[in-house]
């Protein structure tokens, strides 16, 4: 117990939060991002074979044939498959199955198994994160994703933790940066979650997407596969935070791209 509570320390530690920013991260623009797709670097073939296996109880009567539904029904059956823990930093088969038996899994573990899904079911996805910029330690960010819904013609932002969507005030669903751009002028704008008897509570609405501080980050040209495999070697024996950093020195790394806020305020 006690090298596990000084393993999660040193992962969360300010210094390594902050120089995982300042090797990663470029700033962009809404035209700079707008083809940019989990898809690219990670296709059906790469998916671990456990995502199929699964994937065939999410849809045991057949898919349905709009996208949105299609989202809705895979974020409806892990919301009530999975238990939410301690961050795993696991394959992402392995992430899954811990996930699936309530032995752990946060926000960044469930995004990630969520693109896999889609990525599997013909679903455009990409996953953002969020910090605080200035940086605080009282907010440790949050992580969710962004699919490319073919009926409204445009990516819209998914929590598949939250199973919540955002609204502008004709009802429509938002993507990533509508929402700030309405968050930042005032504007109207709604959320709800789609999953029966979900209530969420306005404070971490607040926290994670629309305090101030907040500033969104698209993460980049991950490569769901080649970190499956270090992984695989490397745990448990190796940090993680060393494992991804010798995949950065690889030149295989994800990146962050900041398409709103110039990163740089971070560490102000």
């Amino acid at each position: 117990m006690l090298f596990k509570k000084l393993r999660w320390t040193i992962k969360r530690h300010p210094f390594l939060y902050l120089t995982r920013f300042r090797l990663l991260s470029k700033n962009s623009d809404e035209s700079a991002i707008a083809s940019i797709s989990y898809n690219t670097f990670n296709h059906q073939k790469d998916i671990p074979d456990y995502f199929n296996e699964i994937n065939a109880k999410i849809f045991p009567h057949g898919k349905p044939d709009a996208d949105l539904e299609l989202v809705k029904q895979i974020v409806i059956w892990l919301f009530n498959n999975t238990k939410v823990g301690p961050g795993l930093s696991e394959p992402s088969d392995k992430a899954l199955e811990t996930m699936l038996y309530g032995k752990g899994g946060v926000c960044s573990d469930m995004a990630q198994i969520f693109n896999n899904f889609c990525v599997i079911n013909n679903l455009q996805v990409r996953e953002w994160g969020t910090t605080s910029a200035p940086f605080s330690r009282e907010n440790g960010g949050h992580s969710f994703n962004e699919v490319y819904i073919n009926e409204f013609n445009k990516w819209v932002l998914v929590d598949p933790s939250w199973g919540m969507l955002f609204y502008n005030d004709q009802n429509q669903p938002l993507s990533v940066i509508e929402l700030y751009e309405l968050s930042r002028t005032n504007q109207n704008l709604s959320f709800r979650s789609f999953i029966e008897g979900k209530i969420i509570e306005i404070d971490h609405v607040m926290k994670n997407y629309l305090n101030t501080d907040v500033t969104p980050f698209l993460i980049c040209d991950y490569r769901n596969k080649t970190y499956d495999r270090y992984l695989k070697i490397t745990r448990p024996f190796i940090p993680v935070f060393v494992v991804h950093f010798m995949v950065y020195i690889l030149g295989k790394s994800y990146h962050y791209k900041f398409p709103i806020d110039d990163y740089k305020k971070i560490f102000t």
